[in-house]
């Protein structure tokens, strides 16, 4: 029988050897105690056994397992390493935060990394409101195993992707960490009772565990989300394809870069800016703006560096402005606010990394 632990400093589950009377967590390397199981009733199983505050023991039910207690099953690894990624959409259904594309948008991801970057499909774990699975379902809980999932026993050669489409936002934050003074989250779909994923969360996931020689891409069309991986630079380029990278590292010296490994974040709009979920772009259906405009800057052959991406991007949705501008944009703050039109919109996708580098030289890949 699996059992797991919660971590005492950042209350991550964690899988418990046997035997063991403490275990020393991963991502914020806390050491906690175990209390004797013997001493203890096992307790029965419920939907929260996977969330507590406190040490406690958790035993999963017999059937249906959980996909984030193992490594995935990818093929061993190759020369080139092994591809796993992990796609997040929440479309928020039967509420007043609805939205329309971000389902296309986890279909339409998924398909190019099977069929453009030969991504095994069976290590691609899909989280959206369409899944009967209840561990596949995009809930704050099922989000976090998911990174977790995702950075777990990665090595040298190890593509990893992150993908996330539906609501960002913003928190204040109070550490003076962060340039603006605000803390960027994502929107899990019960984020009304169990609250939004910070960056900082997400940075010591799934950006501070990667090893030498491993990479990370993310894909987040949200809005807030320039920032919302917390890496510490920033490419600010202009309209005439310019730039220069910002350093956004902590002034409390806080390390939010890897373990040696590379981490580069494709994201929907500034940091104070929103994203449009709209059918604008294809004219067909709805998608998330963001997404659109990465998939055919791919398809279009313009991925061959991250500045030739950003730019395509960029000007695919500024060639659209007029259409996208009566979208519903994906930001919990302007929904609340408008019920989810803004006129006059203006996203500019945002390139952030682990380190600067020369975007027209340094070649994309997955």
């Amino acid at each position: 029988m699996l059992l797991l632990v919660d971590c005492s400093g950042c209350h991550t589950p964690l899988q418990l050897p046997p035997g063991a009377r403490t275990i020393r967590c991963a991502l914020c390397h806390a050491v906690t105690r175990i209390a004797d199981s013997r001493a203890l009733p096992p307790p029965p199983y419920s939907s929260s056994s996977f969330s507590s505050s406190s040490s406690s023991y958790h035993h999963a039910p017999p059937p249906s397992p959980s996909p984030y207690t193992h490594a995935p099953p990818v093929p061993s690894p190759s020369a080139h390493g092994r591809k796993r990624a992990v796609i997040c959409a929440v479309s928020y259904k039967r509420s007043r935060h609805e939205l329309k594309g971000c389902i296309n948008d986890a279909k339409c991801m998924k398909y190019l990394l099977v069929n453009k970057f030969n991504f095994p499909e069976s290590s691609i774990l899909m989280l959206t409101e369409e899944e009967v699975d209840p561990y596949r379902r995009p809930t704050k809980q099922n989000m976090r195993m998911a990174m977790y999932w995702l950075v777990q026993g990665c090595q040298a050669g190890d593509s990893l992707v992150f993908h996330y489409s539906g609501h960002g936002s913003q928190q204040r934050n109070y550490t003076g960490d962060e340039v603006d003074g605000f803390d960027e989250t994502l929107c899990p779909s019960d984020f009304e009772t169990q609250g939004m994923i910070v960056d900082d969360e997400i940075n010591a996931t799934i950006v501070r565990p990667l090893p030498a020689g491993a990479r990370l891409h993310a894909i987040v069309d949200a809005c807030h989300s320039g920032t919302v991986l917390d890496l510490p630079y920033l490419c600010r380029m202009d309209r005439n394809g310019k730039y220069v990278w910002e350093d956004h590292r902590p002034r409390s010296g806080v390390w939010k870069g890897t373990n040696g490994g590379e981490a580069i974040s494709f994201s929907g709009c500034d940091d104070d800016q929103t994203s449009a979920d709209t059918s604008a772009l294809s004219k067909i259906t709805s998608t998330g703006a963001m997404t659109y405009a990465f998939i055919q800057a791919i398809e279009r052959g313009h991925g061959t560096t991250y500045g030739n991406i950003l730019n395509a991007m960029r000007s695919t949705i500024r060639n659209t402005d007029n259409g996208v501008g009566g979208g519903i944009v994906t930001s919990l703050i302007s929904m609340l606010l408008t019920g989810g039109s803004l006129g006059g919109l203006r996203q500019e996708p945002q390139l952030t990394a682990h380190q600067a580098f020369d975007v027209y030289a340094k070649p994309f890949f997955l």
